[in-house]
């Protein structure tokens, strides 16, 4: 049988030929310590490790589907993201690294808005709780990576397939944190709920016929979670139009988009009229998410005490 490190090299080798990965080395890896049931980190202690005959054939198996496409996210059901380690099915979109900037800002929001704080008893805080609302919950990647960094937070999740309400909600259980995961079409099932001092969201953004949606591991994730109408701002035109009404005064809408709608969905948050807008970069340079504030008061409220 093969050695760990001949193993590796092969895999890296036939990953890099058929071009079926952007990180081949780290691909192989991945595989061969799933079918070793083991960490990477033994994969370098331990390179001269003869497989049995069993691993072997597992991790070939392993490795053809990753050949064929499939991506690694799915052939091992599982995704970390912001630390913690997902389950993911082809119900929803596999959680990208870059939109871990969607949960930083979101944090930095957080702490300047919303302080943490232990309600007391009998307090007159209009919003005892600090309740964060993400749409399109997917995995549940965003919002129980900001419930693992704000406990006290309150946080809910909706997403239209209700396949993905119960992806989410078994991530919740698995990492032990308490998200109210909800089935809702945007806003729906939101109606008469008490405004929200946090919405973020990572929507549908491709356009309808983008030639990459038939390239790489987009081709395997559902299209209703990747696109949204000919130019890609279906969703969130109607996320921007209707959040204002969900957000209490003072509140954050951050949206993740595509890195050449920037312009587009400013835009689209000052016609709503939210302030403070601006854009922020992924880790690879390029504009990735869009947010802003819901004013405290109206300008209408505002003349109004200005003549009283």
């Amino acid at each position: 049988m093969n050695s760990i490190a001949s193993t590796l090299a092969s895999a890296v080798r036939q990953l890099t030929e058929q071009t079926a990965s952007d990180t081949p080395r780290l691909d192989a890896e991945l595989l061969l310590a799933a079918a070793l049931n083991c960490s990477r980190t033994h994969l370098f202690t331990w390179p001269e490790q003869r497989l049995t005959h069993q691993q072997s054939e597992q991790f070939n198996d392993l490795l053809v589907q990753r050949l064929q496409g499939r991506p690694i996210a799915h052939i091992l059901g599982q995704r970390e993201f912001w630390g913690l380690a997902l389950n993911v099915n082809a119900s929803t979109l596999i959680p990208r690294p870059d939109t871990e900037i969607l949960v930083e800002t979101a944090l930095e929001k957080l702490r300047e808005n919303c302080p943490q704080k232990t309600q007391q008893a009998g307090s007159d805080d209009p919003y005892p709780a600090c309740r964060v609302l993400d749409l399109g919950t997917g995995t549940g990647a965003i919002a129980l990576a900001l419930k693992s960094e704000r406990p006290d937070c309150e946080m809910t999740g909706v997403d239209f397939s209700l396949e993905a309400v119960h992806l989410a909600q078994r991530n919740a259980d698995a990492l032990t944190l308490t998200v109210r995961f909800l089935q809702s079409d945007w806003f729906n099932a939101l109606q008469g709920a008490a405004p929200f001092a946090l919405i973020v969201s990572n929507p549908p953004y491709i356009e309808e016929n983008d030639p990459h949606l038939s390239q790489g591991d987009v081709r395997f994730e559902p299209l209703s979670a990747l696109t949204s109408g000919e130019d890609g701002l279906d969703d969130i035109r109607m996320i921007t139009a209707q959040a204002g009404a969900f957000l209490q005064p003072g509140g954050w809408l951050i949206i993740e988009h595509g890195y050449n709608q920037a312009a587009a969905v400013q835009q689209l948050f000052k016609m709503q009229g939210f302030t403070q807008v601006e854009t922020r970069h992924d880790y690879g340079g390029n504009p990735r998410i869009t947010l802003g504030q819901k004013p405290q008061q109206s300008e209408k409220q505002h003349d109004h005490q200005n003549r009283t």
